[in-house]
Parts: structure tokens; sequence; C-alpha cells
């Protein structure tokens, strides 16, 4: 039985919530938010990396939960099924990716440098997030990946839309403060979007690599300027033409 001075140490070691001078010393005590949101967040970590080898299809729910170090039932208590799974990753790296997009469209520039950059910005993330991409790739790579359901396959086309919004914007506002010429603007944003798209896919083919015959940033480089630069030079043109019909009245 502990003596009376032992049971005075150990209350005194004890806070009015009832945790220990150990766990004092160790930092503040997790609370049960903060526990629930750390395994949210391994659960996530670890769908991503699966889902990126092993496709949806093929995807085991029992593996996601091992390696995030919870049991399978705790894992069904954040997401409903696999699919709500998935989607919750193509929303979360999709929503973080469209985000950054934004940020460096609203920097200080004229429009065609705004889509230099932009197109910078996208070939760079592909360079760094390779993972990341091969997910937000996810309607295209189907064969790759296994076959999505309708509501994974809405998130992707929700996602892709977010960044071509970003690339129309800077559009629209170079029209209106006369840097380019008129055009449809959704139009060029997709044909900038699928140049983008196709140029870095064909990292992934050999035969496409040879056919392109020059380093990936270059001939990407290259073909974001042939978009651009046209636009930008079909609006001097203009404009020079409108200046010499002003002389010559």
């Amino acid at each position: 039985m502990a003596s009376a001075a032992t049971m005075v140490e150990q209350t005194t070691n004890l806070d009015k919530q009832g945790n220990s001078k150990a766990e004092l010393d160790a930092g503040p005590p997790v609370t049960r938010e903060e526990k629930k949101a750390q395994s949210r967040r391994r659960i996530l970590d670890s769908a991503r990396d699966v889902f990126f080898r092993e496709g949806f299809m093929l995807a085991n729910v029992d593996e996601v939960a091992n390696r995030a170090g919870v049991a399978k039932g705790t894992l069904y208590r954040y997401f409903e099924s696999k699919v709500d799974l998935y989607v919750a990753v193509l929303a979360e790296n999709g929503m973080a990716f469209v985000e950054k997009m934004r940020e460096v469209a609203k920097e200080e520039a004229n429009a065609v440098d705004k889509l230099r950059t932009l197109g910078d910005f996208y070939l760079d993330h592909w360079t760094e997030h390779r993972d990341y991409f091969q997910i937000f790739w996810a309607i295209d790579n189907q064969a790759l990946i296994g076959g999505l359901p309708e509501v994974a396959l809405d998130e992707v086309k929700k996602l892709w839309e977010g960044c071509l919004d970003i690339v129309n914007e800077v559009l629209v506002r170079g029209i209106r403060d006369g840097e380019i010429e008129e055009c449809d603007t959704w139009e060029v944003s997709y044909v900038m979007w699928t140049t983008a798209n196709g140029l870095i896919q064909s990292e992934y083919s050999a035969p496409r690599r040879e056919l392109r015959r020059r380093p990936l940033r270059e001939a990407y480089r290259d073909a974001i300027d042939l978009i651009v630069l046209g636009l930008g030079r079909r609006s001097l043109d203009r404009k020079a033409s409108e200046r010499e019909s002003q002389n010559r009245a």
C-alpha cells in the first residue's frame, strides 16, 4: 500500500485536469479533435499513395488502414466508402493546386507575362509532384488507374474547370486592357490547357519523347509562347494598323 508521503507526491504531480507531470513536460495534451484530425490526415496521405500505385479498382482499403496505423472500422468512421475516400483525395490535392495557381495569377504583370508565368508554374508543379498529377489526370488515365465512379469523374472535371477559369480570367482582363486581341477566351484557355498536358504527358512515352526531339521544358515554353505571343502580336498589329489609318486620315 502506498505511503501517505507517496500519495501526496503523486497528487502534487497532477494538474487540475489530471494530467501527469511527465505528460505536461512533454507539451500540451492532444485534444480529442486534434487526434481525429491527425488520424484523418494519415488516412488521406496513405490513400493517395495506394490509389496512385494501384488505381481505384485495385486499391485495398485494408492496406490504406494499415499504412495509416488505424483499424479498418476507424477508417470508415471518417470516410463512408472507398469512393468517398478517393473523392476526398482528389478534392484535397486539386483544391490546393488550384489555390496556388490562383495566387500566381494575382501577381502584378501584363496578360502575356501572366500566361507565361502560369505555364511555368504548371510545369514546375508537375516536376515536383508527379504523383499528384497522375491522380489529377484520372479521367485520361482510367485504363491505368482503374474505372472511376461518376462522383469521382465529376470531382476531376470540377478541378479541371477551376484551372481553366483562372486562365480564362487572365485572358478576359487582357482583352479588357487592350493587351491581347479579342478571342474566344474559353477556347484559348482549353487549347493552352490541353497543349500543356499533352507535352507533359509525352514524358511518359519513349516514342513521343523521341518525336519531340527537344527537352520538355524548351518545347513546352515554345508552345506556350506560340499561343500567348500570337494573341499579343495580333493585338499589336491591330493597334499599328489603326495608328496608320489615323495618320493617313
